[in-house]
């Protein structure tokens, strides 16, 4: 598996064999498919493995982190690192194993779910608490969150431009949270919450221009 993950990174799932895979892990191609049904069984299992490293991370780390708008800011963060780290395996997830027929039906599609699950979990626990409010259902707050990171980081998962994962965190986490918050009750804060809001969308622009430039040394 971790040649398997290394190849299919490096060359994509199309131009990677199995005979090349087995031969690195030293052993015989027919010894391969005593594990894996075939090279796709293969890849939906390098792909799990990926997902439950990042499940580890995301339990241990969010202990330590208290209040809404933080913690929130957490996982759009390490969602955003997950992607600027690892652009070869979100490739993988995207390009090959969700536009495929059986990706709802598969293993990768759950954990899929559960991934987005940790995010949504905090925005009812603000909506709890009273500190946020269910303006809007919570599939739209996924998508806005989910949808928005990956059409703003898209360029940079095909080798072109750049982005902050720490920048686009806090105006993406800012837009969301803004936009769920009890509203204030002095014009003093609607106006502030305004400004906040207006700087947030002026940085995720900024970012949005950034990203067109090229990364020295990007895959074409």
């Amino acid at each position: 598996m971790r040649e398997a993950r290394r190849m299919f990174c490096a060359r994509g799932y199309a131009d990677s064999s199995t005979a090349e895979i087995a031969a690195r892990a030293g052993v015989v191609e027919g010894t391969l498919y005593r594990y894996f049904r075939s090279k796709r069984h293969l890849l939906l299992k390098v792909v799990e493995a990926f997902y439950e490293e990042i499940f580890a991370d995301y339990e241990r780390e969010l202990q330590g982190v208290r209040g809404t708008w933080n913690r929130l800011r957490f996982l759009i963060w390490k969602h955003l690192s997950v992607l600027h780290g690892e652009p070869a395996m979100c490739r993988l997830i995207v390009h090959e194993l969700r536009p495929s027929p059986e990706y709802r039906r598969s293993s990768v599609y759950r954990l899929n779910q559960r991934y987005t699950e940790r995010t949504l979990a905090v925005v009812r626990e603000g909506i709890a608490s009273g500190e946020l409010e269910a303006r809007v259902p919570l599939r739209i707050v996924r998508d806005m969150i989910f949808g928005g990171t990956e059409h703003h980081t898209w360029a940079y998962l095909r080798g072109e431009g750049q982005f902050s994962p720490e920048a686009s965190a806090d105006a993406l986490t800012e837009l969301i949270y803004q936009g769920l918050a009890r509203a204030p009750r002095s014009r003093g804060a609607v106006d502030a919450s305004v400004r906040r809001l207006e700087r947030s969308v002026a940085r995720l622009e900024a970012l949005t221009q950034a990203r067109s430039r090229p990364r020295p040394g990007a895959a074409r």
